[in-house]
């Protein structure tokens, strides 16, 4: 690893095989999150730029200089198919991924992009089938002269992301699951995903409230 302290990239870094992500199976961000104790799902400002379709994949994380996509460039050149790029822009307003360096990005076969900041070009990602996550649009642009880092530690929508850590986002948002608790949150997925699957089934036949919710309330002293 080359470079100062903010100017570095820092590679390689493990990732999860394929036998590791199917063990999700459909989970969707939501009930990843929730077999994460409620954590580990990015704010509410994160949001898909269009509905493309539920994508999972390891992170490469790239930290940018307000202003500047200089590493977001590099973080394209050691991308392998499948990855998906996280992006923290220091809480810029300019976008520092448009159509340019979203073609380069299909092309390199990316599952998906998450930025905390903004992005432009935006038509041209559904063209492209590039699931893009973003706070919002902006058409101004940026510089690419530096610092930044790829393959830190980052922080995106007030989530702690750690390259190869695995990124689920759909229609509601985006969740991460730390690479080393990958096999336990995937086995807790399976059980929520039962779970909501038993209880669309006892709403089918009636059963619209559970028992343990008056229960609760009696325990909390609201009826008796």
């Amino acid at each position: 690893m080359a470079g100062k302290v903010g100017f570095r990239v820092h590679a390689p870094w493990p990732r999860p095989d394929a036998a590791t992500l199917a063990a999700f199976g459909k989970a969707s961000s939501a009930q990843v999150a929730d077999s994460m104790s409620r954590l580990g799902a990015m704010e509410m400002g994160i949001q898909p730029v269009w509905f493309s379709p539920r994508i999972i994949g390891p992170a490469i994380t790239v930290w940018c200089h307000a202003g500047d996509n200089l590493m977001v460039h590099k973080a394209i050149s050691v991308a392998v198919p499948g990855d998906v790029l996280v992006i923290n822009t220091q809480g810029s307003s300019v976008s520092g991924f448009g159509e340019l360096i979203a073609t380069a990005a299909a092309r390199v076969g990316l599952s998906a992009v998450i930025v905390d900041g903004t992005v432009r070009d935006t038509e041209s990602f559904e063209t492209l089938k590039l699931p893009v996550y973003a706070r919002g649009v902006c058409p101004g642009g940026c510089h690419k002269d530096g610092p930044g880092e790829v393959g830190a530690i980052i922080a995106c929508g007030g989530v702690a992301v750690r390259p190869g850590d695995i990124i689920i986002a759909d229609r509601d948002g985006v969740a991460v699951v730390p690479l080393a608790d990958a096999p336990e949150v995937a086995r807790l997925s399976e059980i929520q995903m039962a779970q909501e699957e038993k209880r669309l089934a006892e709403i089918a036949k009636g059963v619209l409230v559970r028992p343990e919710i008056d229960e609760q309330l009696r325990r909390l002293k609201v009826i008796v």
